[in-house]
C-alpha cells in the first residue's frame, strides 16, 4: 500500500531544501515513452550522441537501475534570473549556462532528500540522478505530474515556465503517485515556427542533427558544422533558447533563488573574437565550474569562428 503521509513528508522535505517543486510517479516501467524514444533513435535523430543508444532497457524499467524500485521521485530547480542578451547580440549563450554547473548546485540537495527520503521510510534505499545516467527524466516529470511536455520537447509549469533543472531519486519506498497534468500547450506552434534551423520536425519531436544547441555543445570540435546549420546560427556561441524565449508559459517565470545561478560577472554573451583569441590556461580559469567547459575550448572557438564568419556574409544564403 502506497503511503500518503511518507509522499507528503518527502515532498515537504524536497521544499524545505530549496526546490521549487517535486512530484512522484510509480517506479513502472515507461512502455510507450520508450517506444517513441526507440523510433526517434531509428531515425537517427540523435545524431552522432551515441550514448544515447546504450541502457535502454535501464532506460524504461527503473528496477534495472535500483532493485526492488517503487517511486520516482521528481524535483524542479528554478535557473530564470532578470538578465537578457543585448539587441542582435552575437556570442550569445544559453541561460542554464550563465552561473555555474547546475550539477554542482543540484547533485548535493538530491543527496540530502535521499538521506530525508531513508529517514522518513526507514530500511529504504535510493539513487538520484541529475542527467547523468540511464534515467528518463522528462519522461518522469510528466508521469508523475510535476510538468508536461512542450512542443519543443521541454517540459513546462505554468508557475516557472520551462527554466528549471530536473532532479530524480529513485526509491525503494512505497510513496503515493501523483498523476500527470494537462498540456497546456494548445495550438500553439511559436516554437516551431521560431527556431532557427527548423529542429522542431513536429511537435514534441526535435531533430538533434539540426539543433544548435546540439552543435554548439554536444558534437566534438574535430566535426565541421554543416553550412545549412552554420549560416542560421542566429548569434549563438553556447546553445540556444530560441524555443523557451519565444514560450508564451514563460511569461510567468520568476527569478530563481539560488544565487550561483546568477551569470558570472553578468555575462550572458561573449565577443567571438576574444573567444577565439582564449588561450587554453585562460579558458581553464575562466570556465572552471561552469557548464561551458563541456564544449572545450576547441569547440567554443569552432563557434566563435562561425559567428565571426557570418559578421562577414561568408555563409549567407
Amino acid at each position: 500500500m502506497r503511503r500518503r503521509d511518507d509522499a507528503e513528508q518527502v515532498k515537504a522535505a524536497a521544499l524545505h531544501l530549496g526546490f521549487d517543486a517535486v512530484a512522484i510517479a510509480a517506479a513502472e516501467p515507461l512502455v510507450d515513452p520508450i517506444a517513441r524514444y526507440r523510433q526517434w533513435l531509428e531515425q537517427g535523430n540523435h545524431g552522432m550522441m551515441q550514448w544515447m543508444e546504450r541502457n535502454v532497457e535501464k532506460r524504461e524499467d527503473p528496477s534495472l537501475v535500483l532493485a526492488d524500485a517503487r517511486s520516482v521521485i521528481v524535483v524542479a530547480r528554478n535557473y530564470y534570473t532578470p538578465h537578457h542578451h543585448g539587441e542582435n547580440a552575437t556570442g550569445k549563450i544559453s541561460r542554464y549556462a550563465w552561473g555555474d554547473d547546475y550539477h554542482d548546485v543540484v547533485t548535493p540537495m538530491l543527496d540530502e532528500l535521499s538521506r530525508e527520503v531513508e529517514r522518513i521510510v526507514p530500511g529504504s534505499t535510493t539513487r538520484r540522478y541529475v542527467d547523468t545516467g540511464p534515467v528518463m527524466e522528462k519522461e518522469w516529470a510528466v508521469r508523475s505530474g510535476l510538468a508536461w511536455r512542450g512542443k519543443h520537447s521541454n517540459v513546462i509549469r505554468r508557475d516557472i515556465g520551462s527554466w528549471f533543472f530536473l532532479g530524480v531519486v529513485l526509491t525503494t519506498a512505497d510513496l503515493e503517485a501523483g498523476s500527470p497534468m494537462a498540456d497546456f500547450c494548445g495550438t500553439c506552434t511559436a516554437c516551431i515556427d521560431a527556431c532557427p534551423t527548423k529542429a522542431i520536425t513536429e511537435p514534441y519531436v526535435v531533430d538533434s542533427r539540426a539543433c544548435i544547441s546540439y552543435w554548439t555543445i554536444e558534437v566534438k570540435p574535430e566535426h565541421a558544422v554543416p553550412q545549412e546549420i552554420a549560416s542560421h546560427m542566429d548569434g549563438w556561441l553556447y546553445g540556444c533558447d530560441v524555443c523557451q524565449d519565444v514560450c508564451p508559459w514563460n511569461r510567468f517565470e520568476t527569478p530563481t533563488t539560488e544565487p550561483r545561478f546568477q551569470p558570472r560577472d553578468l555575462v550572458t554573451e561573449l565577443n567571438p573574437s576574444s573567444v577565439v583569441d582564449l588561450h587554453p590556461e585562460t579558458f581553464a580559469q575562466r570556465f572552471a565550474g561552469s557548464p561551458m567547459k563541456r564544449a572545450k575550448l576547441a569547440g567554443l572557438q569552432r563557434s566563435a569562428n562561425i559567428l565571426l564568419q557570418n559578421t562577414t556574409g561568408e555563409h549567407d544564403q
